[in-house]
């Protein structure tokens, strides 16, 4: 299962609005000021001098060195010069008062002072989230009502129990987790009920889920897990949070949108002067959209983590069978302006405290669908179709009425609470939900890839069927 996971992503950028240089010294300059300036001016006079001498008095050479040494301190040459200080740059007077910055800030302060100029939004994005000690996935627990938002498995118990249709394979299941966060792994760790168990004569623990007895492991990347067996690949709520790189239209073209710092030491945005390493990206993006649908946008996003990774995934569906299942919210379609920052269930600035809010974006679904086709042959893509669509599919009304039948008020009252939240207004719900509740199941897509000797999904079996059906009718 991948959670959340980030990988280390770095790019070379170009500069906006960074002090100027202090500019040479003029040729005006008293040599009091000179000597005192710099010793290599100083050397330079003295070697000056020895030359004039030598060729008017080529036998008293020794002496006069000796004598010049001697009296170096004191040397007077006739000539007067002054130095024009009006344009030397200034620098504002460092403070020696301690600084109220987090660890998370002055990172990025020193990222962007050490590079000479800004950072792209992506790999501001990238620290934030997963920065070891400070990023804001590594040690908290965000999810749920006293975190920062809300995802389906914490609306209801029916969102695991309609995704996951497993019983028949637990007993030879080996669960990946794809995990950076070492908080978040205790957690994975307490939800699988994991237990320690010896292996053998030679004492290593392997940890064991006391669902099914499934052996669990954790990974850094996807890279990490084992290859050459059929894999179960699902991604919920995973692409949102990989970093994306913002373009801008301007006069001279798509500019990269970068992280600089102010003035006032806040940060701010700025564009790029020069196209940055990611404009690879946002030209192949641009062959899988229409010139129409590009000339309608000011802004594009575009995630190439995402579509390395997607690849990455295509390519062992291909080699070695089985599936992908993503679930996230986004788009069938380029994405424009998505990048949001949620802190306690409320957004945010973007760049208001790094490292204590999420920061997202938009999934964009035909990016991964072509990305898949992209990278074999040997898969088919499914989807996207919206939550509802897919839960519903998965006979989630049928579940509810089961649960209904043997609860209390008050867990009904949940239950039909829950169940609205995970359709919305879709084809699976029969009741209208509370007015003081937002559905995510409208908001949310399913996308499917699979190995083409096996068959398509259950899910994305049904709608084909049903237009066709449309279709003929």
């Amino acid at each position: 299962m991948l959670h959340r996971n980030r990988g280390k992503c770095r790019e070379s950028c170009s500069f906006l609005h960074r002090p100027p240089p202090p500019p040479p010294y003029s040729l005006m300059a008293s040599s009091k000021e000179l000597f005192h300036l710099s010793p290599h001016f100083h050397l330079h006079c003295l070697s000056l001098q020895l030359h004039l001498h030598l060729l008017l008095n080529h036998t008293q050479t020794h002496l006069f060195l000796v004598k010049m040494i001697e009296e170096t301190t004191i040397l007077q040459p006739s000539l007067k010069i002054s130095i024009d200080r009006s344009s030397l740059y200034s620098p504002r007077e460092h403070s020696h008062e301690p600084s109220s910055d987090s660890e998370l800030v002055k990172h990025l302060k020193g990222i962007i002072k050490f590079r000479g100029g800004p950072i792209s939004v992506a790999e501001y994005m990238e620290e934030v989230l997963t920065k070891p000690k400070a990023g804001f996935y590594i040690n908290r627990d965000v999810f749920g009502s006293g975190g920062d938002f809300i995802t389906s498995p914490e609306v209801s118990q029916m969102f695991g129990e309609g995704s996951s249709k497993f019983e028949k394979f637990m007993k030879s299941l080996n669960i990946h987790m794809v995990e950076c966060s070492p908080t978040l792994k205790k957690l994975q760790y307490s939800a699988l009920k994991c237990t320690e168990d010896d292996t053998g004569s030679t004492g290593d623990k392997m940890v064991v889920s006391m669902f099914g007895g499934a052996p669990v492991s954790w990974h850094a990347t996807l890279e990490q897990v084992p290859s050459g067996l059929p894999t179960i690949i699902i991604g919920h709520e995973f692409y949102d949070a990989l970093p994306v790189h913002q373009f801008l239209r301007a006069s001279r073209g798509w500019c990269g949108k970068m992280v600089d710092v102010a003035d006032d030491a806040s940060f701010r945005f700025v564009l790029s002067q020069q196209p940055t390493p990611a404009t690879l990206y946002l030209m192949k993006r641009c062959t899988w959209a229409t010139k129409e649908d590009i000339a309608k946008l000011d802004q594009i996003e575009i995630c190439p983590k995402g579509m390395d990774l997607t690849q990455i995934i295509a390519k062992r569906i291909g080699s070695d069978g089985g599936g992908a299942l993503i679930i996230d919210y986004g788009s069938d379609g380029i994405v424009s302006d998505s990048l949001q920052a949620i802190r306690k269930h409320k957004f945010v600035d973007i760049l208001d405290d790094p490292g204590s809010a999420d920061l997202s974006a938009y999934v964009d679904f035909a990016s991964i669908r072509n990305s898949t086709k992209e990278a074999s042959e040997d898969v088919s893509v499914h989807g996207p179709i919206s939550q509802s669509q897919f839960l519903g599919s998965l006979a989630i009304n049928f579940r509810v009425e089961a649960l209904l039948q043997n609860c209390m008020d008050e867990q009904a009252e949940s239950l039909r609470n829950g169940y609205w939240q995970l359709v919305g207004d879709g084809e699976a719900p029969f009741w209208e939900g509370p007015e003081d509740k937002t559905p995510i199941g409208m908001g949310y897509l399913a996308m499917a890839t699979v190995n083409k000797n096996q068959s398509s999904p259950v899910p994305f079996q049904q709608r084909s069927s049903l237009e066709v059906r449309v279709l003929v009718n």
